[in-house]
């Protein structure tokens, strides 16, 4: 049996492999045709070329859950058109062993699919996104162009250019007090983090209080902060470019100073369900091959798997947008739709023949 077991995984992950090429392919020519006409500048048909290529994880990230419903809809529905499947159930294969090879399959593609989300995906998007932003501005080195506003405790801090995460131009920060008025305003020209503190230069600070203001011009300026290079450069970044680590260490930084870290603790536990809905997706298709599907078709069993995937994508969007405008806990706006797959795909396999 654990030779059939063996045959069974590879089978499934062989055919999971090569539905995911062609899936990807499409995809990232889709994507391609879809953004050629945003070429302008240095962003020409070469960089959209390395863009789109550097994309190609968070592809498949995204693609991974119907992926494994594909491939094990036609790795086993392969197996059972040539009858292997009725030989190896004559054999003494059961269908509890059968679903735990597809089980075991499901594990190893939940594993590349945390290596996608952690690894891969993001640093191929942060890269991607990067190439465009400096092709585009023709401002190599910029993290990004885009205004920036945070908070830091009792501090209010808008970055007009963020160079890097440690490097910054055209600074301002609004200090408030308990009573959240306005205090002290304080503009410098760049800063650079050195040692654990901003260093600013060419500072210009107001004071202000129930009677007066007051002014002065400071050549350099050092500031001790709570806001690291770190979660700068995480802020910046949109959640399906994070590592869980990095949305971890995000979610900290908003709850220390009070602001919404609903829509990152929402990504955060998508994150940590979709290797679950791998090996869901993969027990699902089981009782697909076992039961009055096996007599179907490749291209039967590809529409099944297709509808399927959709369904499930569509559902599970709309539950996360819902748990968001109601307030549902994260855990059950992202784990709902894949639970409700798992105890069907539980429930059909205890019931296959």
């Amino acid at each position: 049996m654990k030779r059939l077991t063996r045959y069974l995984v590879a089978h499934m992950v062989g055919f999971s492999a090569i539905v995911a090429l062609v899936l990807v392919a499409i995809y990232t020519f889709i994507s391609f045709v879809a953004d050629i006409d945003q070429t302008q500048g240095g962003f020409g048909i070469g960089e959209l070329l390395m863009y789109s290529a550097l994309m190609m994880p968070s592809g498949l990230y995204l693609l991974m859950p119907i992926v494994a419903l594909l491939g094990t809809l036609l790795g086993l529905g392969a197996l059972a058109a040539q009858n292997e499947i009725t030989a190896m159930r004559a054999a003494g294969l059961t269908v509890l062993q059968l679903g735990r090879a597809a089980l075991l399959a499901g594990v190893l593609l939940g594993a590349v699919e945390m290596l996608l989300g952690d690894v891969l995906a993001p640093l191929g998007t942060q890269t991607a996104r990067s190439l465009r932003t400096e092709s585009r501005d023709n401002n190599p080195g910029v993290l990004t162009t885009r205004p920036v506003w945070l908070r830091d405790g009792n501090a209010v801090v808008h970055i007009g250019q963020l160079i890097a995460e440690d490097n910054v131009r055209d600074v301002s920060i609004f200090l408030l007090d308990e009573e959240l008025r306005l205090r002290s305003v304080l503009h410098a020209e760049r800063g650079e983090f050195v040692d654990g503190r901003w260093h600013l230069q060419t500072v210009a600070r107001s004071r202000l209080d129930d009677a007066s203001i007051s002014a002065e011009q400071i050549e350099q300026l050092a500031l001790t902060a709570t806001l690291s290079p770190e979660v700068l450069r995480l802020f910046v970044l949109e959640a399906n470019s994070l590592t869980t680590a990095g949305l971890r260490q995000l979610i900290h930084y908003l709850d220390e100073n009070g602001l919404d870290a609903r829509s990152y603790r929402l990504s955060l536990w998508r994150k940590l369900v979709a290797p679950v809905t791998v090996i869901a997706m993969m027990l699902l298709a089981v009782p697909f091959v076992l039961g009055s599907q096996r007599g179907g078709g490749a291209g039967q069993r590809l529409l099944i798997g297709i509808l399927v995937g959709l369904v499930f994508y569509v559902v599970n969007e709309v539950t996360a947008s819902t748990g968001q405008l109601f307030g549902w806990h994260p855990l059950l706006a992202a784990g709902l739709p894949t639970l409700v797959l798992s105890a069907l795909a539980v429930l059909r396999l205890a019931r296959a023949r």
